[in-house]
């Protein structure tokens, strides 16, 4: 199955997936999806991800994390810019999601970041996602 948004795809498996109380979740693999894979175990919303190779695309299998009482830790999952409406950021323009509790995943020239580590690196970029 083709899908023109692979972000989206990721995004939206990851928030029915949480929903539903899933261990794990599988998502087509790609460099954008691995880096806000990335972000989301650096930032403490997943346990870990790994690759699994299929013979095609290859996979991102990701294990959600819960809280000790088993509550959700990914609340709301936002696709910011979309394939028809690009959002781009400047540094000094980026927002604090949740007054600080929630992240930002930007597209950037040094890679796929939080808006964390965009403010330490003084870089903008494409706003992809919030996460809270």
């Amino acid at each position: 199955m083709t899908t023109n948004d692979p972000i989206a795809d990721m995004l939206t498996r990851i928030r029915n997936a949480v929903s539903n109380k899933a261990k794990t979740v599988n998502v087509q693999q790609s460099k954008v999806c691995k880096g806000i894979a990335a972000i989301l175990k650096e930032e403490g919303y997943i346990d870990s991800f790994e690759t699994i190779e299929d013979g095609r695309q290859g996979q991102i299998r990701i294990r959600l994390k819960y809280g000790p009482r088993g509550e959700m830790l990914i609340h709301q999952v936002k696709r910011e810019s979309k394939p028809g409406c690009r959002l781009y950021r400047g540094v000094d323009d980026l927002g604090r999601p949740l007054q600080g509790m929630g992240i930002s995943i930007l597209s950037t020239p040094k890679g796929v970041l939080s808006d964390r580590r965009c403010r330490e690196e003084r870089v903008g970029g494409e706003l992809l996602a919030t996460v809270y």
